[in-house]
C-alpha cells in the first residue's frame, strides 16, 4: 500500500472539489481498490502505485484545467478519467485539439476524425469527406480556433456556397447576407461552442474571423489564415479552382464535403469530385475519408446513413442489370438481322 497527499495550494476548494466533494467522489468510485480522502486543502490517495499514478495523473489535468478556465464540472471531471491509461503530457493528452467555453472539451472521437486532426498538421491542404454527422466541419473549426490561439495564424476565414438545397431563397425577408446566414448556421454554431460571445462579436466586427459565401473570395489573397471551404460538393470546378488558387503565404485550408448530397443543377458536375482527380498526385496535400463509422449525431443517424448506402448500391446494381440485358437484347437482334 502506498500513499501520496497532493496540497491545492490558492485553489477556491469549492469550485475545484465540488459541491460536497462531489468531483472527487466521481474520481474515487472510478478507482474503487484506493482510497481518496480530502480533507481541508489536501488530498490523501491510498492504494497500488500504478494506480494512484494514474489518479495522480487525472488531478494534474484538472488541475491545469481549472487554472485555464475557472472550473471543475462533473462532465470535465469524465473526461479525463475517460483518457484511461494515458499519463498526463503524453499523446492522448495532446488529442485534445482545443478548450471550448465553459471548459468543454473539443477532440476527436473516432479513428478517422482523429486522422483529420493528424493529417491538418502535416499537410497545408487537406479535403476531409464523409456524411453528414461525421464531424467533419466541427473538427475543422476547432482546428482553426487553436491557430488562432495559438497566434499560428492572424485570422479565420470561413466560406460556403450559396446553393440552394432544393429551397428558392429568394422570397425570403432581409438583405443578402440574412438570407445566406441559415447556410452558416452551423458554422456559427461550431464556433459557440468554441469562442465566448462577445469576443466572437469582436472577431467578426474586426474581421479576425471572416464568414462569408463563396463568390466573396474571388481576387483575395488568404495570407497568414486558416481557411476553411464547407460544402465544398456543391462548388462548381471553376469555384472550387477559384479557391484553392486564393492560399496565400503561411496558410492551411480544409476543404470538407459530402459527396452523396451535391445540390447543384442536374448534370452539373460537382467541382469537389473534379479537384480530387486533378489533385490526386500533387504532394502536400491530405485526404481523408469519413464514413457512417464516424457519425457523432443521434444513434439513428448513422442507421439512416446506411440505409441509403445499401438502397444506392440496390439502385446502382438494378442499373448495371438493365443495361446488361438491354445489350443482350441488341446482340440477339444484330445476329437474327
Amino acid at each position: 500500500m502506498v500513499e501520496k497527499i497532493i496540497t491545492l495550494e490558492n485553489i477556491p476548494l469549492l469550485e475545484f472539489l465540488g459541491t460536497e466533494n462531489e468531483n472527487i467522489r466521481q474520481i474515487a468510485a472510478a478507482f474503487p481498490q484506493s482510497k481518496i480522502v480530502s480533507r481541508g486543502n489536501e488530498i490523501r490517495i491510498q492504494g497500488r502505485a500504478p494506480e494512484i499514478l494514474r489518479i495522480n495523473d487525472i488531478l494534474n489535468m484538472l488541475l491545469q484545467h481549472f487554472n485555464k478556465f475557472g472550473q471543475v464540472t462533473p462532465d470535465h471531471v469524465k473526461e479525463y478519467i475517460d483518457m484511461e491509461g494515458v499519463p498526463f503530457e503524453t499523446d492522448k493528452r495532446n488529442d485534445i485539439i482545443v478548450f471550448g467555453n465553459k471548459g468543454l472539451v473539443i477532440k476527436p472521437k473516432s479513428e478517422n476524425q482523429r486522422a483529420l486532426v493528424e493529417s491538418a498538421y502535416k499537410n497545408d491542404l487537406v479535403f476531409a469527406l464523409g456524411p453528414a454527422g461525421t464531424g467533419k466541419t466541427y473538427i475543422a473549426v476547432a482546428l482553426a480556433v487553436r491557430a488562432l490561439k495559438n497566434r499560428e495564424v492572424k485570422r479565420i476565414i470561413i466560406t460556403r456556397p450559396a446553393v440552394e438545397a432544393g429551397e428558392n431563397l429568394g422570397f425570403l425577408p432581409g438583405d443578402l447576407q440574412e438570407k445566406l446566414d441559415p447556410y452558416l448556421r452551423p458554422i456559427y454554431d461550431a464556433l459557440g461552442d468554441m469562442v465566448p460571445a462577445e469576443k466572437l462579436k469582436y472577431y467578426q466586427e474586426t474581421r479576425v474571423i471572416e464568414i462569408a459565401p463563396l463568390a466573396y473570395m474571388r481576387g483575395r489573397t488568404l495570407h497568414d489564415a486558416f481557411v476553411l471551404l464547407d460544402e465544398a460538393q456543391n462548388t462548381t470546378s471553376e469555384q472550387i479552382k477559384m479557391f484553392l488558387t486564393r492560399m496565400g503565404p503561411n496558410s492551411k485550408v480544409i476543404v470538407t464535403g459530402d459527396q452523396s448530397q451535391v445540390d447543384l443543377p442536374t448534370r452539373q458536375k460537382s467541382g469537389l469530385s473534379v479537384a480530387l482527380g486533378v489533385l490526386r498526385d500533387v504532394k502536400g496535400i491530405g485526404v481523408v475519408k469519413l464514413s457512417g463509422k464516424d457519425v457523432i449525431r443521434h444513434r439513428l443517424v448513422k442507421s439512416i446513413i446506411e440505409a441509403y448506402d445499401k438502397d444506392d448500391l440496390e439502385n446502382e446494381r438494378r442499373k448495371n442489370e438493365y443495361r446488361g440485358n438491354k445489350n443482350k437484347d441488341r446482340g440477339s437482334t444484330d445476329s437474327t438481322v
